[in-house]
């Protein structure tokens, strides 16, 4: 590994350290704020759809599930993924190379994703660039993540998801065509902005209408982030 172009850095309000590429995304306050929000049991599968250094199932890790798969496009980021397993001793997991709009994954309690939040046209032509691939829908469009992130599930599995909060009728909308029913969902505010600027989803396959929406989650300027507790 050549350690100038690699940081050993820490997730966010957790002790777990992980390499990262000074080139490729880096774990920010959406992955710390996912894995925080997050529910996983003992002896559950996990799926991590666009895993990059598989910093998400490093963090399912601590809820002892029986299986971790990560999944990422790009051959670097599954490299560096699996070398952050290896690192932590994981050895129940298997990181697929490829495009996940073309696998067929099946038999998952548990879906993460921290997606590409741009879709095509945003931010006008795009050109494929370890980040870009990251934050723009090039290959990883909002309708085709949820639609695999359901076929991959179990019936009553669930996925957990960090996205724009300007997003938010989309992914509604597209987790109803899927079957997915939205459980939580969760708004984070920064405070020096006047609109949410994310939103944290749990969704259920094959469940009953019934949405929980609890107090919103503050970012602080220092890139700290806490839960709204209001006054009592």
């Amino acid at each position: 590994m050549k350690t100038q172009r690699y940081t050993y850095d820490y997730i966010a309000g957790t002790d777990i350290h992980l390499w990262q590429r000074s080139d490729m995304f880096r774990i920010n306050t959406d992955t710390a704020q996912l894995a925080h929000f997050m529910k996983v049991r003992a002896g559950e599968r996990v799926l991590d759809i666009g895993t990059n250094n598989g910093a998400l199932l490093l963090c399912a890790e601590q809820f002892s599930p029986s299986f971790l798969c990560g999944v990422d496009i790009q051959a670097d980021a599954c490299q560096l993924a699996e070398r952050n397993l290896k690192e932590h001793g994981i050895s129940h997991a298997q990181i697929l190379c490829g495009d996940f709009c073309e696998m067929d994954l099946q038999g998952f309690d548990v879906v993460v994703c921290n997606p590409p939040f741009f879709p095509m046209g945003h931010h006008g032509e795009v050109t494929a660039t370890p980040r870009s691939i990251a934050r723009h829908e090039l290959f990883l469009p909002l309708d085709r993540l949820l639609s695999g992130a359901a076929r991959a599930l179990k019936e009553n599995g669930r996925l957990y998801m960090v996205h724009r909060s300007e997003r938010l009728a989309d992914i509604v909308m597209e987790c109803r065509n899927n079957r997915l029913e939205i459980k939580t969902l969760q708004l984070v505010y920064d405070l020096r902005k006047e609109l949410a600027v994310s939103v944290l989803i749990e969704a259920v396959l094959g469940a009953a209408p019934h949405c929980r929406l609890p107090h919103p989650i503050l970012l602080r300027p220092d890139g700290t982030f806490t839960q709204y507790e209001p006054d009592r």
